[in-house]
């Protein structure tokens, strides 16, 4: 049941990202150590393969130092051809710029994720979008994300909502963050049960729905007569609507005959 979720999700969020990375920025901005092709075409000898230096500049052919950094490959090529042009080199020229590598605007993903690591934001991105990148959230990892930001405070995100597509429940990743997908939230179940054991806790899971998701009960147990033990307290009957826990013990107790 888990694994289904898991890939309704995958499915629902991989129909919803094109819909959502639409409109949400300019393009990726270059910065320090990123590598760029510059062709001008017809002139093979004006172009260039480089890496940007530490203080946002590259050195051209023809035109000498130019400023990249803060620059998109479409404004640093326009910006590129108005230097060629005010100089007097070229009357009007065409000019490219490729992205080779990106390294200086990335974000890092952790925890239980299908392939953690660190991965450049070579377009504007969502959380939606590079977790999808990312392989999506393993099997037994939380339903939830934690969105780690210098200087501000940690934002959990819950997944379901990410693959709903608001906006405000799925925001736009910026260089330097990290998301971070923890162990799944889980409870245990024993007693006279056909599957007992510790168990993931699935979004608004109940006792009753923790219970059929556990195999039901066995022949000689009794579904409405369930106790519950939270957190550091004694056990108490449990009703089957309420809401599971993190850590909660489900115990389902014996027919009596």
């Amino acid at each position: 049941m888990i694994r289904l979720l898991s890939r309704l999700w995958l499915i629902l969020a991989v129909l919803a990202a094109p819909a959502m990375a639409q409109g949400i920025g300019p393009g990726y901005v270059l910065g320090p150590e990123d590598s760029i092709t510059v062709v001008v075409y017809g002139q093979p000898e004006a172009g260039i393969t480089t890496r940007i230096k530490a203080d946002g500049s590259i050195v051209m052919p023809l035109i000498g130092t130019v400023k990249a950094e803060g620059q998109t490959n479409i404004t640093l090529a326009k910006l590129i051809t108005d230097k060629l042009v005010s100089g007097g080199y070229l009357k009007d020229p065409v000019v490219n710029v490729e992205i080779t590598t990106y390294t200086s605007r990335t974000a890092n993903v952790a925890g239980k994720i299908t392939s953690p690591g660190i991965y450049p934001l070579d377009r504007p991105q969502r959380v939606l979008d590079v977790l999808l990148r990312a392989g999506w959230v393993r099997e037994n990892g939380a339903t939830y994300v934690y969105l780690r930001r210098a200087g501000q405070p940690e934002q959990r995100l819950d997944v379901e909502r990410l693959v709903r597509g608001d906006d405000k429940e799925n925001p736009l990743v910026l260089a330097g963050d990290t998301l971070f997908v923890p162990d799944a939230d889980v409870f245990y179940i024993q007693g006279q049960i056909n599957s007992p054991g510790m168990k993931p806790i699935l979004p608004g899971m109940t006792i009753r729905q923790a219970i059929g998701f556990s195999g039901g009960v066995t022949p000689t147990g009794k579904a409405d007569k369930v106790g519950l033990i939270r957190g550091n307290g004694k056990e108490v009957d449990a009703d089957g609507s309420q809401l599971v826990q993190k850590g909660d013990v489900i115990i389902v107790k014996e027919r009596l005959f």
